[in-house]
């Protein structure tokens, strides 16, 4: 299916290029500067649109003039010749041969997510050679970090300004598209993380000659909140949706951060937009990160949402942290990651005293399993710590990690891996940029260091309290999880087993299925069930503790029940079980099977 964009520079059948900017506060002096053309005056017209069809074929290269200081790239362009602040170059749409064009993905419940930052991964090429072992070890679903172009060669790419333009840090768009079919030659999808709530600090024109584009009475984290009210802009996002899904065949989205759009209207009509661009055949996949938890973003338009309350309360447990967003989890946290497993959220709108009693979240019990993905670490969780440690350096009982990770992947949630966790890798995962201006990087290193200036640990001016440098390369290199541990394979042995006993015995079975209720079981301890597609009902007990819990009879399987051990971590795990004793640092996963 074919889509006519509104924005950018389009070859047409013709053999000219249509250049397309809206640009409702352009001053006069706005023109289109093509490569081997005079200077092009553009007039917006009362939609506040320019546009101009000139005689030049892909791979020209043009950018817009402001005024006699100003040149800026096109806001949808799709190829930079250069950084941010570079020429965009005339790509021609559809012209890659795919070898997978008979690919239409896989069902959602099948979904197993890596993510993965495509730099540290070796670029694109980097990470074909890594989809062989993804693939064997059970990964469904490759999600990259952030590509859109961003400023400099490092960064973690929530500080892209060219929404349609993929970095050429990690390779060609062509490569892009090699890994891609690649993953679906390997039967594994492909989805990318977008930011639609802000624009980066650097390389961004559009209030230059697009005023409206950003509200005046709404502020985000990062400034100006975009205003999707406007129809120009509504569609600038909506046609980069579908641009990500069509032309370079992505599985699924993954959107940032979506509480921070002003208003859920637009969504929903997002969604729909998408799913009315795409063949019906193929499987597309979208997910929020949104931390209003709501609900009625999943009925219907978004498959899942990133589950941070089972998160917080997972990483509570086993790491004892209480402070920041943690202490609204410190409190009966057996109950609340009962919570969790069995609706989906511990906030459904009761007050957070994190947020300063504020009422937060929608009834989410009526959900399936499948629309909350569940992960112990991710991009944000591990890199927006302070200096970026990963669980195994925070938890001081591998047995106990163990046993977390054993619940997480046998879960009926969408499980997500961060890239590393699989191998049991050490090396930290920090924040990291390679802005150009000093100024800008300097503001970067001064602001991250305010923001854990209230705790103890990181107030004063000794080298203990300094944070790594996110501008220095070394930060950078520092946190590839491809480096040598003693215990990989071991790590990569479990994970293997634990994702091939998902593919077999759980996931064929999670369309239609629905939790039967979940319990706490002493201060750490929980015991949930769920009843799958065909009848079978599956069982988890997990102690995240030191100490051994009893359980009560009422939760054990009963004596005309015959249930059949999945997995026990540690071994032993089901036996103590059968004497009503739930041991230390354990996970015991039960199946039984339909009369």
């Amino acid at each position: 299916m074919t889509h006519s964009y509104s924005y950018g520079a389009i070859p047409l059948e013709s053999g000219v290029t249509r250049f397309r900017l809206w640009a409702p506060s352009a001053p006069p002096s706005l023109a289109l500067e093509v490569e081997g053309h005079p200077p092009i005056p553009m007039r917006p017209g009362p939609d506040g649109y320019a546009q101009a069809d000139v005689d030049c074929p892909p791979g020209t290269r043009y950018h817009y003039r402001l005024d006699e200081h100003t040149v800026m790239p096109d806001p949808a362009s799709r190829l930079q010749d250069g950084d941010v602040h570079g020429d965009s170059i005339v790509v021609q749409p559809g012209a890659y041969r795919w070898r997978h064009p008979e690919w239409t993905g896989r069902p959602w419940e099948e979904t197993v997510i890596y993510e993965v930052h495509a730099g540290l991964a070796g670029g694109y090429s980097g990470l074909i050679s890594r989809l062989p072992a993804l693939a064997d070890m059970g990964i469904t679903m490759l999600e990259l970090m952030p590509i859109a172009d961003f400023p400099g060669e490092r960064n973690w790419g929530y500080d892209g300004v060219l929404p349609y333009a993929p970095d050429t840090a990690y390779g060609s768009p062509d490569d892009l598209k090699r890994l891609i079919d690649a993953a679906h030659g390997h039967g594994m999808g492909v989805m990318l993380d977008v930011v639609y709530n802000h624009f980066g600090p650097d390389g961004n024109y559009l209030s230059g000659y697009a005023a409206p584009f950003f509200r005046t009475d709404i502020d985000t984290p990062w400034g100006a909140a975009i205003d999707f009210r406007q129809e120009a802009v509504s569609t600038y996002f909506k046609e980069n949706a579908l641009y990500w899904l069509t032309e370079y065949r992505f599985d699924g989205l993954r959107l940032d951060a979506v509480h921070a759009i002003a208003g859920h209207e637009w969504l929903h009509e997002m969604a729909r937009f998408v799913r009315d661009g795409v063949s019906a055949e193929r499987h597309v996949h979208l997910v929020v990160e949104n931390d209003d938890n709501r609900a009625s973003l999943l009925r219907g338009d978004f498959e899942a949402q990133w589950n941070d309350d089972a998160h917080h309360v997972l990483h509570h447990l086993l790491t004892g942290e209480s402070r920041g967003y943690y202490a609204d989890y410190a409190e009966a946290p057996a109950q609340a990651l009962a919570r969790c497993l069995a609706e989906g959220w511990v906030y459904q709108g009761q007050p957070s005293a994190y947020r300063g009693g504020q009422p937060r979240g929608e009834r989410s019990a009526d959900l399936p399993p499948t629309a909350f993905v569940l992960f112990l670490q991710n991009h944000d969780q591990t890199g927006n710590r302070a200096r970026g440690e990963r669980l195994i350096a925070l938890v001081d009982n591998t047995q106990r990690l163990r046993a977390a990770v054993a619940l997480q992947l046998l879960s009926p949630q969408i499980p997500l891996i961060f890239m590393g966790e699989e191998r049991g890798s050490r090396t930290p995962f920090l924040y990291f940029t390679s802005h150009t201006d000093p100024e800008l990087a300097q503001a970067v290193r001064d602001g991250r260091q305010r923001e854990f200036s209230a705790f103890p640990e990181f107030a004063g001016d000794s080298p203990a309290a300094k944070l790594p440098d996110p501008n220095d390369e070394s930060t950078y290199h520092a946190s590839s999880p491809w480096q040598d541990e003693p215990d990989a394979a071991e790590w990569m042995r479990d994970y293997s087993a634990l994702l091939q006993l998902r593919a077999r015995s759980i996931a064929p079975r999670l369309p239609g299925a629905v939790s039967l209720g979940a319990s706490a079981v002493g201060d750490r301890s929980v015991f949930a069930r769920w009843e799958l597609a065909d009848g079978a009902r599956l069982t988890v007990y997990t102690n995240l503790g030191p100490i051994p819990q009893t359980v009560p009879e009422s939760l054990m399987p009963g004596p005309d029940v015959f249930a059949t051990l999945l997995f026990e971590s540690p071994a032993g795990g089901r036996d103590r079980l059968a004497q009503g004793e739930l041991c230390p640092d354990c996970t015991v996963w039960l199946l039984e099977e339909p009369a």
